[in-house]
Parts: structure tokens; C-alpha cells; sequence
């Protein structure tokens, strides 16, 4: 899990700053990365940061899925 949290705070792009992470149990000793960010709307796009970057080689050989659990617009 640690290798998993450096694979995803290794993307950089302007407007995305990484904030605190935790291990969220899902089940049978299952657990997922939660992490949150913040992003400058008319730097980021969600929907880019995980298509293009998360998801895609050669994040995809750690990362398999993304969800939002709770998002703010301000």
C-alpha cells in the first residue's frame, strides 16, 4: 500500500496538490487508499487527472480503480 500511495502522489500536474491519505477497510481484510486533493478547476480536470494519468500506463500496474467519495466546488 505504501508503494501504491507514492505511485499516485508521483503525479504532478499545475493545480493539484496532494493532501492527507488512509487505509479504509473495505471488508475481509481488504483495505483501499483514500486520499484527498485539491485541484484549481480551470488548471485540472478531474476526469483527465483519472483517465490520463491514474489509470494509464504505468500507473495501471498498481492502480485499478478510482472513486470519488466526496467532492466541493467552491
Amino acid at each position: 500500500m505504501k508503494k501504491l500511495e507514492e505511485v499516485v502522489r508521483s503525479v504532478e500536474m499545475p493545480g493539484l496538490l496532494w493532501g492527507a491519505s488512509k487505509l479504509v477497510a473495505v471488508g475481509y481484510g481488504i483495505k483501499k487508499l483514500q486520499i484527498m486533493l485539491t485541484i484549481v478547476n480551470d488548471l485540472v480536470s478531474v476526469d483527465t487527472l483519472i483517465e490520463e494519468h491514474l489509470t494509464d500506463e504505468p500507473h495501471n500496474e498498481y492502480i485499478k480503480s478510482c472513486d470519488i467519495v466526496a467532492f466541493n466546488k467552491i
